[in-house]
């Protein structure tokens, strides 16, 4: 800071002699960099790419290893699917059967989003998964239908699905409407190094309810787990050389096998025999029954529960909950730029694959899935764990997932891990995305206090509101706005229980509002500004241009 002052000072003091010139130019000479007091330690300059990857989004492992890097995304989003089967299925008045089905569109529905999307929509290697955004309005529209007079159980879960599918299929317009009217993109170019900070870092970190409070519901399978992978994963592998490239990738599968074994050991043991229900839902295999109720094959097909019903008060819910997966997937996509080795994704880039999550929100309606889908967090964080930032795995793995919902028996078996284990996976995960969102802070300024007022205040609320909103919402989706107008609480409640929604509000709103044209070169815009244009850098069209040639066939209005 003092030489600014230095300058404005010296700047004034010669006013007078040179009338005509214009000002010297602010950043025509940088000053020496001095080393860091007595240290003699290297300073790291920013750094674009990570060089610690291995593959990067072009670059391509050998063939097994790409199968079996697939199956290990496949197997780290199954625990997403299956905890909202588990969380919503029940509560619709769904048995086991009807779980298995449910997590069967799911996969269905994810797979295809995941290849349309990495094809067509950001090109990052970004697994789409089932958003747990969804989950307030599905809730309320489980509870508006709960007094209906059905006949059974089960008429009532294919109604409430039935409502669903409505709701979903109407609200995908709004991203439809937002991501291929450019409106989407053109907020993006709001952003600043500054705001992408605080936004990835809450991505990662507003997760936090889902790893180690989920780990502790069994601890004796979820913490050996959590040890184990960091103890294999990362230390063994400094053992021998083999052992590196092995482990460095495949750890997490070995873990999840061995503990799952442990698992099935302390049931048939008869270790929870005499337990509480709950521990018992979280530590057996056996007690999701669904490999006894899922059928050996089915096609997930449209309408397969009945005709949509549209019904208006769950609409509007919903419609928030397309927003916060925008804002989500917006947030994972620069994270999974970081983590890929590529640019950060241009607004156009954001802007289409919001349009596209839009259209895979209404395929999701057609085919039944229960929630809609969003970028999912956990596989970008499986990118920084093995150094695999390679676009054909993603592609690979949706083959698995579309596989394992056809063929319900062998999906079902790997749906029946134990949600501990998956917890303790996301411990890690969800970490390495958050500190993938502090690495953006190296292209600001980070001794500007402005800066680190901004950061403060997007990253301290943009985890504290979500969890004032998640405390105070009730089993039935009944958050703490409560007005007399149903739909508007819906959509209030959901935006703000979403961390990377209220980050991206609270961020962009100061960001741009507060000293915005004088600290430019401080908020670190000329870096990011490039990116954001579609001619900006030679690297966009390298890592972002579509498939094949598809190109020259499309009007260039809509590329």
């Amino acid at each position: 800071m003092g030489e600014t002052h230095n300058h404005d000072h010296n700047h004034n003091h010669n006013h007078n002699h040179n009338h005509n010139h214009q000002p010297p130019p602010a950043q025509a000479a940088a000053p020496p960099v001095m080393p860091l007091g007595s240290a003699r330690g290297p300073l790291f300059p920013p750094a674009e790419q990570l060089l610690q990857l291995q593959y990067c989004i072009h670059s391509n492992p050998s063939w097994p290893q790409t199968v079996l890097l697939a199956f290990q995304h496949y197997i780290v989003m199954l625990g997403t699917t299956v905890m909202i089967a588990t969380i919503l299925v029940p509560q619709m008045g769904g048995g086991p059967g009807d779980k298995a089905r449910v997590i069967q569109s799911l996969l269905f529905t994810s797979g295809v989003n995941t290849l349309l999307q990495t094809l067509f929509g950001t090109r990052l290697p970004t697994v789409m998964g089932p958003s747990f955004a969804y989950i307030i309005s599905a809730l309320s529209a489980i509870n508006d239908l709960s007094d209906g007079n059905f006949r059974s159980e089960h008429e009532r879960f294919e109604h409430t699905m039935r409502a669903i599918q409505g709701s979903l299929i109407v609200s995908s317009f709004i991203n439809i409407i937002l991501g291929y009217g450019q409106a989407w993109g053109n907020l993006t170019r709001f952003f600043s190094p500054v705001v992408i900070t605080p936004l990835v870092c809450v991505v990662g970190l507003g997760l936090f309810g889902r790893g180690f409070p989920q780990v502790g519901d069994c601890i004796e399978i979820g913490l050996p787990m959590l040890i184990l992978l960091v103890i294999s994963q990362q230390y063994m592998q400094r053992v021998h050389p083999v052992a590196q490239s092995i482990l460095e990738r495949f750890a997490l599968l070995l873990c999840i096998g061995l503990i799952w074994a442990f698992a099935a050991i302390l049931t048939v043991a008869g270790a929870y025999n005499h337990v509480k229900e709950r521990t018992q839902l979280s530590c057996r295999i056996d007690r999701s029954f669904l490999l006894s109720s899922a059928p050996w094959i089915k096609v997930p097909y449209p309408f397969q529960w009945g005709i949509p019903i549209f019904r208006a008060s769950s609409v509007f819910g919903m419609m928030g909950a397309a927003l916060v997966s925008s804002a989500e997937s917006t947030a994972t996509f620069y994270a999974a730029s970081r983590l890929a080795g590529a640019t950060p994704p241009p607004a156009y880039v954001v802007s289409r694959s919001i349009g596209l999550q839009g259209l895979g929100q209404l395929f999701d309606g057609f085919f039944g899935a229960v929630v809609g889908h969003t970028a999912s967090v956990e596989n970008v964080g499986l990118l920084g764990l093995t150094r695999v930032g390679s676009r054909r795995v993603v592609q690979i793995s949706t083959a698995f997932m579309i596989f394992f919902s056809i063929f319900g028996k062998f999906g079902a078996f790997f749906a029946q891990i134990p949600l501990p284990i998956f917890a303790a996976i996301y411990c890690i995960l969800y970490g390495i995305v958050a500190a993938i969102g502090i690495s953006f802070i190296q292209f600001a300024n980070k001794n500007s206090m402005r800066n680190i007022y901004v950061l403060g205040i997007s990253l301290f609320l943009g985890i504290s509101i979500p969890q004032y909103f998640v405390m105070n919402t009730d089993n039935a989706g009944h958050g703490p706005v409560g007005t007399s107008a149903g739909w508007f609480n819906d959509i209030l409640n959901t935006i703000f229980s979403s961390p990377p929604t209220v980050a991206t509000i609270v961020g962009t709103f100061v960001d741009n509002t507060l000293e915005a044209r004088h600290s430019i070169d401080d908020r670190g815009v000329p870096w990011l500004v490039p990116f954001q244009r579609r001619k900006g850098d030679s690297r966009n069209d390298e890592f972002y241009s579509y498939p094949l040639r598809i190109n020259e066939y499309i009007p260039s209005r809509f590329l």
